[in-house]
């Protein structure tokens, strides 16, 4: 354990970041799973209806730096294609 003020805030900073990393990140698996559940039912509505709150919750992680841009895109485009492909 640190003994300088600053160092000490540092890590409880660093601890509460992680935290809601994990948690951000959490959420995304798994509203990627009940999107590809919905995709393997052949429910095309369903999966539609996931993909944006997947979406959602892609963009969030994003907009928070939990995910890099590019990462939030390709997880996107990822799933869309799939949802694309149920409806065609």
């Amino acid at each position: 354990m640190p003994n300088i003020k600053a160092s000490v805030k540092s890590i409880k900073q660093d601890a509460k970041r992680h935290a809601r990393n994990l948690l951000m990140k959490s959420e995304i698996k798994k509203a990627q799973k009940k999107v590809l559940e919905a995709i393997a039912n052949n429910d095309a509505a369903e999966a539609k209806n996931l993909l944006a709150l997947a979406a959602k919750a892609i963009d969030k992680a994003a907009y928070k730096h939990t995910i890099h841009k590019n990462a939030a895109a390709r997880k996107k485009s990822k799933l869309a294609k799939k949802v694309n492909a149920l409806g065609a």
